[in-house]
Parts: structure tokens; sequence; C-alpha cells
């Protein structure tokens, strides 16, 4: 194994033939000694998807006001023992939904196919997003099935109900989802009103069942993109169900942890708390 390295644009998925282009992901490596949770040498991995709205982002950000906190959270992870794979998916100019979700699915798999080649417990692979990626982290660890499921979920600000999401914007809220042409419409290809059954498709609280992973869901109370009631709703419906689940809501945070005095500090407990998560998760395969 090849260790203390980053490993950029491996590509796991290859162009479908309809103009896409190939998928790629990056792969963060620990170095060497470093202390992990692995009792027998393998070590636990995460797979990221970033944020975006469908539309935009790259898989090496967290977007451009937590990427301007300079808090290196892949970093972060490797130095607490994990390999952390950052995936690209579609987004939705090139391919509507389940499209995204397909290629999610794929980069997990990519890791798990790779596992004894860069010494990944196959049992400890865990799926972590941010806003649009942590939607589809979500989906992830609640649509998985076999050899491409997840045992863990770290999602962050995640769409969860695209069916009651725009109804639940704060009323200062920059974006909606029943807005015409909105991210989420683009994403489904469709009003959302008028086409439930698409909508609920490309909704993770539809899939809520008993043999859910553990989640973490964390919200900014104050978040003007995406509702926090979206993952209070999530948290509610995996609780009913008897699943593990966490939710931390950070009091005045807007998305991508957006303070009014321009500080860290709610990105800086987002990070604590999913590292917190996914050693706790490591502990116990």
């Amino acid at each position: 194994m090849t260790e203390g390295r980053i490993l950029k644009g491996i590509e796991f998925a290859p162009a479908t033939g309809d103009g896409s282009h190939p998928l790629l992901l990056d792969l963060y490596l620990p170095a060497s000694g470093q202390k992990g949770s692995d009792r027998d040498k393998l070590r636990p991995a995460v797979v990221h998807f970033h944020g975006g709205g469908w539309r935009v982002g790259e898989r090496s950000s967290l977007g451009p006001v937590c990427d301007g906190f300079g808090l290196t959270p892949f970093d972060v992870l490797t130095e607490a023992g994990f390999v952390v794979a950052s995936a690209d998916y579609r987004l939705s100019a090139e391919a509507q939904f389940p499209a995204q979700l397909h290629d999610a699915l794929a980069a997990v798999q990519w890791v798990l196919d790779h596992a004894e080649q860069y010494g990944i417990d196959p049992n400890r692979i865990y799926a972590w997003g941010d806003s649009a990626g942590g939607h589809l982290a979500s989906l992830v660890g609640l649509t998985g099935a076999g050899k491409s499921s997840v045992a863990a979920v770290a999602a962050w600000y995640p769409p969860t109900d695209l069916i009651h999401m725009g109804e639940q914007a704060l009323p200062n809220a920059v974006a909606r989802a029943n807005d015409p042409g909105s991210r989420e419409e683009l994403l489904v290809g469709a009003v959302l009103a008028e086409n439930p059954g698409k909508t609920a498709a490309a909704s993770p609280i539809s899939y809520v069942n008993p043999d859910a992973p553990p989640f973490l869901l964390i919200h900014g109370t104050a978040d003007r993109f995406v509702p926090a009631a979206q993952s209070e709703s999530l948290a509610a419906e995996l609780q009913k169900a008897g699943a593990d689940v966490e939710l931390l809501l950070i009091d005045d945070a807007d998305h991508m942890w957006s303070l009014a005095d321009g500080s860290s500090a709610a990105a800086e407990k987002a990070m604590a708390a999913t590292v917190t998560f996914f050693r706790k998760q490591a502990a116990h395969p």
C-alpha cells in the first residue's frame, strides 16, 4: 500500500457514450505510522460527494465558503486514520436523476473493489457529503445493497424530502425547491409538484427502512438554501424506523457553515462532530 499520498484523477467509471466524460476520484491515503482504529491493520474509508446544487462543484471542494476557512477536511480525516475517496458525479446539465445516484454507488463500488490494494477494510466504508453531496450520501446509505452498501452516513445540510422542501424554506430563503427552474427541478427534470413520483424517487426520505445504517445529520438553523427541516424530517423518520441517527443543529449557521461574524466556528464544530462520528463507527465494526 502506498501511504501518505494523494492519488488524483483516478477513473472509477468510464464515459457512457452519451457525451458524458469518465468519472474521476481523488484518493487521500494516511501517512505511515498514523494511528488508525483498525485492529487488523486495515483502514476505514470515507467516500465523499461534493455539493453545488447538482449543477456545479468539484470533488476537491466543500463549497467556496467552507474552502475559505482553510480547514482541510480530507487531511483531518486521513490524520485520524481514514482513507478518503472524493468522487465526481454527473451534474444535472449532463444527466438527470438517477444518474447521480448511479455514479455515487459506482464510486463506493470502486473503493470496495480496490479495498485490498489500498489496505481498506471493506466492512468499514462510509459515505459523507455536503448539500447535494449529502443528498447523494444519504441515498447511497438508504438504497445501496449488497457490495455497494456503506456502513454509516454523515450528511451536511442535505436535501432529503424534495416534495416538502419548498414549503419548509425560511422566509429569507435565497432559493426554494418549488421555484421555477430550481436546482431540484433541474435534477429531477420536471416540476416537482406535478411529478410526485419522480420527486419522491429522488428523495432520501422515501427509502428509510429499519436496516438503514447509522446516520449523522448536521444542519444550520439559518440555512437559506436547504431548510434545516430537511434534516429534522429525515432524522425523525429514521428514528421512527428504529435506525441509529444523530441530529446536530448549529444555531444561526447558514449554508456552508456561514455565520454573521464570518468565523469558522460552525464549520469547525461540524467537522469535529463528523470525525467523532466516523471514529465511533470505525471502533465498532
